[in-house]
């Protein structure tokens, strides 16, 4: 596939314990293969100068910022001080790197997210992270609203199931952007 990019930057979204690893509270399929692929955009990208921009979920002990997250039975997470709300030592942001905190699926919802990126001179939105039919389609929808060009690296996200992890991707690459393989990213990233 012929890949082209305009300006872009790399999004990792919510690649924190409390979604990925053993002692995840809500567990996305983020296996060490999603994790090595992520670690190799992001060589890929720091190695040709794309910013890079990671969300962290974060929320008060007190729960008063979740929202309508929790009418979800979902359980309690992201809870700032703890180690869940940590993004994992394998994707680690690195100096010059972006940290976004948010407190809703979208990274672009209340956050200073467009603000950087209209600094930064982006038109192309990679997104990557976890969780595929969460945060990253909350993100990537809100991406194509605000007139960004969005990609989506199939390799690079994890979904809460196989079954909504696919209908996401499905979703994303039928009206919000376009669901890439790695190997064509890493390549246009290298054309750049």
């Amino acid at each position: 596939m012929d890949l082209t990019l305009g300006k872009p930057a790399v999004c990792v979204v919510d690649m924190q314990y409390d979604f990925v690893g053993k002692s995840a509270v809500i567990p996305c399929m983020a296996d060490v293969d999603v994790i090595a692929a992520n670690q190799r955009l992001l060589e890929a990208a720091r190695s040709r100068g794309i910013p890079i921009i990671y969300t962290q979920e974060i929320h008060r002990a007190n729960h008063v910022d979740f929202g309508r997250e929790l009418d979800r039975k979902e359980p309690v997470h992201c809870i700032e001080g703890t180690r869940g709300v940590q993004i994992l030592d394998e994707l680690a942001p690195q100096p010059g790197d972006y940290i976004l905190q948010k407190r809703r699926y979208s990274a672009f919802f209340q956050t200073d997210l467009l603000l950087l990126l209209q600094g930064l001179g982006v038109d192309t939105l990679i997104i990557t992270g976890a969780a595929t039919d969460v945060c990253v389609r909350a993100t990537a929808t809100d991406a194509q609203q605000y007139g960004y060009f969005v990609l989506v690296p199939r390799e690079c996200v994890a979904g809460t199931s196989l079954l909504q992890h696919e209908a996401a991707l499905e979703h994303i690459d039928y009206v919000l952007g376009r669901v890439v393989a790695l190997e064509d990213l890493l390549q246009a990233i290298h054309r750049s």
